[in-house]
């Protein structure tokens, strides 16, 4: 059982950065893998950056180069920081995390890039 939450979105700039942070339920030294995904009103959900035991790190092309995602196993947090937002990257943002063939979501944080 992995509880997530989500925090740190809010209303930017266009060329702005935020810094968005998953606090776990339990230590992530245990978890196989961590990851942000978005989803925008009409679309389907997508995954913007992943981090994998080991730290192997993997990116959406709309966010290479822009994101970084990272993890503080001993706050048990998940972090994306994000920079050079463009109005594109509009979405509510979801942590995800993966054990045991079994995926859990937070609630999400809402991103919002104004032009």
């Amino acid at each position: 059982q992995v509880q997530l939450v989500e925090s740190g979105g809010g209303l930017v700039q266009t060329g702005g950065s935020l810094r968005l942070s998953c606090a776990a339920s339990r230590s992530i030294f245990s978890i196989n893998a961590m990851g942000w995904y978005r989803q925008a009103p009409g679309k389907e959900r997508e995954l913007v950056a992943a981090i994998r035991s080991g730290g192997i790190t993997n990116y959406a092309d709309t966010a290479k180069g822009r994101f970084t995602i990272s993890t503080d196993n001993f706050k048990n947090t998940l972090y994306l920081q994000m920079n050079s937002l463009k109005p594109e990257d509009t979405a509510v943002y979801y942590c995800n995390a993966e054990k045991l063939g079994y995926s859990y979501w937070g609630q999400g944080t809402q991103v919002t890039v104004s032009s």
